[in-house]
Formats: structure tokens, sequence, C-alpha cells
């Protein structure tokens, strides 16, 4: 077995080691990085911690341990000092999620202490678009008004428990989920179709950074879809994410969702890695 060098909690003392670590890979680590840049390492802020490995000023690899445990940049002896931690704390995220290789290792060395897994998404391909998609978009897919949010809740609840395979009401009966899901229109980040007050298509712009925005939620409304919903929508999102908020727009898909995969590379995607799921 390697040796195993402890992790650390860093505090906003590491908020611009830890950026710096995050920039170079903008793409996977999106997420991680626009929890930092908004809000900083403070876990009362942040939402949880931050674990680093590596002394302050030669960090190596850091772990955002909140509602999910996200391994950033790291090798074996990292995963190894951040599985000791999360072991010894015990699990308190829904899942585990980021780079396929670093999440399953994590994952073997968790599950004999932590138990199953609800389900495990083995390969979900990350995708990047950086033009303009060359679809002609879908002219009727705009940003979500706040008197829209009832209209928009139940695809969203719907695409939740569609994708995780539990609804986004168990436990708190969903008010942090609703919270989100109006945070998202309030700041200009949701974006639908909507007709006779049916939502057709919609998704949302979940994280941004100064270099890359990823898009999560897409859903096309059941009736409707083999339409080219999907590819269409997925176009005006693309070329507006674009405009507004980043020069490269990102997403991940499951491997197995063969019809997501083909709009998306319509739409303009292309794949440039690969990320892991587990989910709890």
């Amino acid at each position: 077995m390697l040796r195993t060098t402890a992790s650390r909690v860093l505090d906003d003392n590491d908020r611009d080691e830890v950026l710096a670590l995050l920039d170079t890979d903008p793409v996977g680590n999106v997420f991680v990085a626009s929890r930092v840049r908004s809000v900083g390492l403070n876990p009362a802020r942040l939402g949880g911690q931050m674990w680093g490995f590596g002394p302050r000023g030669g960090l190596i690899s850091v772990c955002y341990a909140g509602a999910n445990l996200v391994p950033v940049n790291a090798g074996t002896d990292a995963v190894y000092a951040f599985a000791d931690r999360a072991r010894k704390q015990g699990r308190r995220c829904s899942s585990i999620v980021g780079p396929a290789d670093a999440v399953r290792l994590l994952w073997e060395r968790l599950e004999p202490y932590w138990g199953s897994a609800r389900a495990i998404r083995w390969a979900q391909p990350v995708m990047v678009a950086t033009e303009p998609s060359p679809v002609s978009p879908d002219p009727l897919v705009r940003r979500v008004r706040p008197e829209e949010f009832d209209v928009l809740l139940p695809a969203c609840v719907a695409m939740f428990t569609e994708e995780v395979g539990v609804s986004p009401d168990a436990g708190d009966g969903g008010a942090l989920y609703r919270s989100r899901v109006a945070e998202l229109i309030r700041i200009g980040r949701s974006y639908a179709r909507i007709e006779g007050g049916r939502v057709v298509f919609k998704a949302e712009v979940g994280a941004v950074t100064p270099q890359v925005c990823q898009i999560q939620g897409v859903w096309v409304h059941p009736d409707l879809r083999g339409r080219g919903h999907s590819v269409t929508g997925m176009a005006a999102v693309i070329n507006h994410a674009l405009d507004y908020f980043a020069p490269v727009v990102s997403l991940y898909v499951n491997d197995y969702n063969a019809p997501a995969r083909a709009a998306y590379r319509r739409a303009g995607f292309v794949e440039v890695g690969t990320f892991m799921s587990v989910l709890f």
C-alpha cells in the first residue's frame, strides 16, 4: 500500500492557491471553481469543507466535501488521503462525482465502510462547445421569468427524478431544490421553451467561471421527444451562454444515453473527458 499523507482542511488563506490549481482544468473543475470564486473557502459559506493534499505553497490536490464529494487533480496518494478523511467523518454527501479514475479509486476505498450505492454511473462523457452552434437555434427558447416559477418547477422535478432516480422532494420536502430553481431563474440562468403553460424544453446554466460555464438539467417533455427540440434548444442555450457567460460551454452526460449524446453532438458539443458519479 502506498504511504498516505494526511489531508487538511483549507481556509480562505488558501484561496488563491486553490483557484490556481482549479484553473489547470477549467472544464473539469468548473463546479468547484464556481463555488470557490463565489463564496471562498469558509465552510459556513462554502456549504462544506475543502480538503487539501500537499503543504501550503505546494498544494497538489483538493477535494470539495459538501453535498457532493468532488476530487480535483487527485492521484493515488491524494485519493487515499481524502478517503481516510471521508471514512473517519462518515458519509455526509449525496454523491461522489468527478474524473472517472479518481472517483473509481475513491469509491473502492469507501465502499467497504459506506455500504452500497443507490446507483453508479461509471462513465459520463464530458462535452464542450466553443463556437456558436452549427444548428439553427430554437427562437422560442428564452430565459425563464420569475413569474413562471410554478410552470417550470414540475419540469425540473420530473427531470431530477428521471435523471437521479429519486424525487428532489425527499428529505426536506423539496425546499432546498425549489430555492435553487428560483435562484437560477432570478439570476437569468434558466432557459426554456414554454407553450400554453407547458414546458417543451428546458436547461439551466448551473455553474459559471470566467473560463467555462456548465449546462445542467436538460429536459424535453416526454410527449414531445424525438422531434428535435433537444438539438435546437441546446443550440439556443449554447449561443446565449457563449455570448453572456463564458467562452467554453460544458456539460456531462451518461454514456448509455445515446439519444442525448447524439443530440449534443449535433448541437455542437465534442467529448473531451469522462466523469463518474456514485449516487446515494
